[in-house]
């Protein structure tokens, strides 16, 4: 069984302004600037034939480049004991857009639909025990936390394998954010 996730890097100078955030808490687990992402879909584990045909067929969705900018910072679960730090982003509706048809692709393939509403953002974070105070303190430090616009020109194929230090991810396949001409020429009709 392969664990898989799709997801979007980012450039090294938002990483290096992720990292600068990345201190400060007692009892955080921070997630490392190699391991920065945003993911679109967690898929979890599927045997080797899907894996293929996941690999495959993400190939087909097509859409724009996006530009982002990542904005705030926050933590999950609302209104109870802190255990995730995470940087947000400002709303997009492109990348929405992008989210919804690989849900339909994963779905035409035979994979359930996602349970939770996708809340886009940048997990920074794992906490234990760390003080609700200490947590108000980073998030009043860092709440005007914002980059410049940045684009993104592709999507990637993840898969995760968990070990004592965490989750260790390896890039499976990338798929390039172009929009195909045909379904461009189709709107124009």
């Amino acid at each position: 069984m392969i664990r898989l996730f799709i997801a979007i890097d980012f450039p090294e100078e938002i990483k290096e302004m992720l990292g600068h955030l990345c201190y400060g808490l007692p009892g955080a687990r921070w997630v490392s600037e190699n391991q920065l992402h945003l993911t679109l879909r967690f898929i979890g584990e599927v045997d080797e034939g899907m894996f293929q045909d996941i690999r495959d067929d993400l190939a087909c969705i097509k859409t724009d480049p996006l530009t982002l900018v990542l904005k705030g910072t926050g933590f999950f679960p609302p209104r109870k004991k802190p255990r995730i730090i995470w940087v947000g982003l400002k709303k997009n509706d492109r990348l929405i857009r992008l989210r919804n048809r690989l849900e339909r692709k994963l779905i035409t393939l035979g994979l359930e639909p996602e349970s939770r509403k996708f809340s886009p953002h940048i997990t920074l974070a794992r906490l234990k025990n760390t003080p609700v105070s200490k947590v108000s303190q980073f998030m009043s430090s860092n709440n005007l936390f914002r980059t410049p616009p940045f684009p993104i020109l592709e999507f990637h194929l993840y898969s995760s394998f968990l070990s004592a230090k965490g989750a260790i991810h390896q890039r499976e396949a990338s798929y390039p954010l172009t929009t195909d001409k045909r379904m461009k020429q189709d709107n124009k009709l």
